[in-house]
């Protein structure tokens, strides 16, 4: 359940492999230069439940890092290096962290951090020294490579995206079980996705400080399998990957799977992936058409999930249940999932309403007692602000987000179906939907698109989307006009930050 084991039984593996690099790690390496480095947390005086935060970009040293801490008991507090230096001291500042680690190449953004941080009593870069940060490498380069003698289970904290105002930090109790034992996230993925009885290796196209892509690399190693980790993701280099390494098991967004399809035929058809037994995909809805086009392509192994960095409820469903029940993202296996009006009413099937979990596990937002209560409702039910309803027989179905809902002449408009057409358009990379001032409607729908080639761009090309999107919805549920953007501020792990286009569009006192 840890790399120590997996090191005293094969030394030699690789553990993982950086994919733009091929720079390589074996468990024996993971292992003692996890130790080596967790030696230097109890120099520093750090003990269980203290906290270290982590600003780098995917990078060799990032899972003997969060591995060192994780045996050591420590909270870890991954941290997007794509945040400005101000975003950044407030994460570093809000989770108590005692340690700051970086790179030579977040620089720009950490020199400007140095007398922002009064609780971080050491810095450190993982590729050099630049006063006042020291080299990590040398740093350990003497410590014992042998485990520390109090070693402990920690735990990942890390921060929401911060789409709706300053992120907040999830902080879930520190394990009190031995590091050999296995995990709730564990157990959950051995029972769906894993395969035990055959060689699994795993591919990791998003960026590690984001939970997901976190949790199952570390899931992962601890079953011994190998980690291919993407610097960036790239659609093609993915496919020459998977063929590459005989990837076995893979993680994406539904933004990587549009933009392999948009790939030329050829292309598409050029790499063997043949390997692969099991897909996921999670973090943000997926497009009925899209997944349909993935499933004729890579067959029934794409496997979708529904769940949050709090950890307060899982719902999964397998492409065989997805055919039966399409656009459903699944039922509960980890909580009870309870649909409820604003008057905290519990809602029969087919009624849409804020999506809850009862009965999952405890979190809270740290520092925000105020953000946990606004979570959880008069009965104790948590929630991370979806929309959506469930069927019959139990299948969860997200219409939108509750922040993002359009409401225009009192009618409740949910952008996402409108973004689930225009994204099947050929001629589309990326789209935004959301409601912008109307003062006849209070709102109207407005569609933001990033096209496959700017040379597309036209009043016509609008039109023609229009048309597209009216011919397949309902007029009200459509834009009524479109602009165009070279890229929308999407993050890699497929989260948009829709917020960033609306505010152009409202005056400041009316934003909220």
């Amino acid at each position: 359940m840890h790399p120590g084991i997996i090191a005293a039984q094969a030394p030699d593996k690789t553990a993982y492999i950086m994919a733009d690099s091929g720079h390589s790690v074996t468990f024996k390496t993971l292992d003692e230069r996890s130790n080596q480095i967790a030696h230097l947390f109890r120099s520093l005086g750090l003990r269980r439940g203290d906290h270290i935060a982590i600003l780098l970009e995917n990078h060799p040293l990032f899972l003997q890092i969060t591995w060192a801490a994780h045996r050591s008991g420590l909270y870890y507090t991954a941290i997007s290096h794509r945040l400005q230096a101000d975003e950044v001291a407030y994460i570093v500042n809000d989770c108590g962290s005692k340690v700051l680690i970086t790179s030579i190449a977040q620089l720009p953004v950490a020199e400007k951090l140095l007398d922002r941080m009064p609780a971080v009593k050491a810095l450190f870069l993982a590729d050099g020294a630049r006063a006042p940060f020291a080299d990590l490498n040398a740093a350990i380069a003497a410590l014992p490579t042998t485990p520390i003698a109090d070693e402990s289970t920690g735990a990942d904290m890390l921060y929401s995206s911060g789409t709706t105002g300053k992120p907040k930090g999830i902080k879930v109790p520190l394990p009190e079980t031995t590091l050999e034992t296995p995990g709730a996230l564990f157990n959950l993925l051995k029972a769906l996705y894993m395969t035990p009885d055959r060689e699994m290796r795993y591919l990791s196209p998003a960026p590690l400080y984001h939970a997901a892509p976190l949790r199952y690399c570390m899931n992962f190693l601890a079953t011994g399998s190998t980690c291919v980790i993407m610097e960036k993701f790239e659609p093609e280099h993915y496919l020459q990957l998977v063929q590459q390494h005989r990837i076995t098991h893979s993680q994406l967004v539904p933004t990587m799977f549009v933009r392999m399809l948009k790939l030329p035929e050829a292309v598409r058809r050029r790499y063997d992936l043949s390997s692969l037994v099991c897909a996921i995909h999670a973090a943000a809805p997926c497009p009925v058409e899209v997944k349909e086009q993935m499933l004729a392509w890579w067959g029934p192994i794409i496997h979708e999930y529904y769940a949050g960095t709090e950890g307060m409820g899982f719902c999964t469903i397998s492409p065989q249940e997805w055919l039966i029940h399409k656009g459903a993202v699944g039922r509960a296996i980890l909580g009870q999932v309870k649909i409820v009006d604003d008057e905290d009413n519990e809602l029969p099937a087919g009624e849409i309403g804020t999506v809850y979990f009862a009965n999952g596990l405890p979190f809270e937002y740290h520092n925000d007692p105020a953000k946990t209560r606004s979570a959880t409702n008069s009965k104790g039910w948590t929630t991370l602000g979806d929309v959506g309803y469930l069927d019959a027989e139990g299948y969860l179905y997200l219409t939108d987000r509750k922040a993002y809902m359009i409401i225009s002449g009192g009618v409740n408009i949910y952008p996402q179906e409108a973004e689930d057409v225009l994204i099947t358009h050929p001629k589309v990379a990326d789209v935004a939907v959301f409601g912008v001032p109307n003062e006849e409607f209070g709102e109207e729908v407005k569609a933001v698109v990033q096209p496959v080639s700017w040379a597309d761009v036209s009043e016509e090309f609008a039109q023609e989307l229009l048309a597209y999107c009216r011919a397949r919805l309902s007029h009200i549920k459509c834009p009524r006009s479109i602009d165009f953007e070279r890229e929308l501020p999407r993050h890699p792990t497929g989260k948009l930050y829709k917020r960033l286009l609306k505010d152009r569009y409202w005056p400041v006192s009316t934003r909220h």
